[in-house]
């Protein structure tokens, strides 16, 4: 099967790490001996990731120093993407080898078409960088110019938020299809890719916003006719009435249900909701199930055996 595996962002770095290039080879090398399960069976595979805590610290990074010029947000993007890219590739490469598989592993800087009148750039809502308390979230965004929101629970519960548009196409789609038809692991639109949007005379330039690595992962799966797409988080199952007296696991959700419960706000835009949306969006493209659940079953996931299950 031709398969699309999203990371999320807590696969990459763990909450209370800081972020290190140790920690991250280490989250990464974890990472790889899931995916190998995955290739060990035979399957084509896409991967993307997320960015949002690298994408995070990298403009905190450039804005603290003062010594040298920042560069946008789109940018900042295609930074990430050649970061985390290089150490997946390798790591999964160097796994690869281990067991005497000559697969090539390819990362791809990949750029994705979004709308320039898309809300989003009215509303920011995509979490970026650390997490941190309401004082320091407060006197940062004054310093900087930032945003902030409160995104989870507990005393470090605020984020810097930026505009998060719907992915519309990749660029480097029939790049994608190339690659995996030669026999590739490819490594693309990570974290959500890089924002573009296209001039009347049909030139493409950067966008300053973070497109959502899962919307993104189905446009994937969508350009290069995939048979699955795996989205992978750190929850066993997606659960309704979250944080209540009535949540609940849920092993299977249709189209239908999966969108009436959206609608009801079951899934909150920040976390659970973009993922849920990809899952469905996949489903309707290609009556095809999608799956949500944790990295560490990955293969059961995919042969249905672990997770949430969106279906028609």
């Amino acid at each position: 099967m031709k398969v699309v595996v999203a990371l999320g962002g807590n696969a990459l770095a763990q909450r209370r790490q800081r972020g290190t290039y140790s920690e991250l080879v280490e989250n990464v090398g974890f990472v790889c001996e899931e995916l190998v399960k995955i290739i060990d069976e035979g399957h084509q595979l896409v991967i993307t990731h997320g960015n949002g805590p690298q994408a995070g610290n990298i403009a905190v990074q450039q804005s603290s120093t003062g010594q040298v010029p920042e560069m946008p947000l789109h940018v900042i993007d295609a930074m990430t993407q050649g970061q985390i890219g290089y150490i997946i590739q390798r790591e999964l490469g160097n796994s690869l080898r281990s067991l005497g598989s000559r697969r090539p592993v390819v990362s791809l800087l990949t750029q994705v078409l979004v709308d320039l009148a898309d809300p989003a750039f009215g509303a920011p809502s995509k979490p970026i960088g650390p997490y941190y308390d309401r004082r320091e979230a407060e006197r940062i965004g004054k310093e900087m110019g930032f945003l902030f929101k409160r995104v989870g629970r507990g005393e470090k519960a605020y984020r810097r938020v930026v505009p998060s548009p719907d992915p519309k196409s990749i660029v480097e789609s029939d790049a994608v299809s190339k690659m995996l038809a030669s026999g590739a692991i490819v490594i693309a639109g990570g974290g959500g890719g890089i924002p573009v949007a296209k001039a009347p005379d049909g030139a493409y330039f950067g966008v300053d916003a973070v497109v959502d690595k899962d919307l993104c992962a189905e446009k994937i799966a969508e350009s290069t006719r995939a048979d699955s797409l795996l989205i992978l988080t750190d929850v066993s199952k997606v659960k309704s009435d979250f944080g209540t007296p009535k949540e609940r696991d849920i092993d299977v959700m249709t189209v239908a249900e999966a969108k009436k419960m959206l609608a009801a706000g079951q899934f909150p835009p920040g976390s659970m909701g973009p993922k849920v949306t990809a899952c469905v969006r996949f489903v309707e493209w290609g009556g095809k199930p999608a799956a949500i659940g944790p990295l560490n079953k990955a293969l059961r996931i995919l042969e249905g055996a672990a997770g949430t299950r969106v279906v028609p």
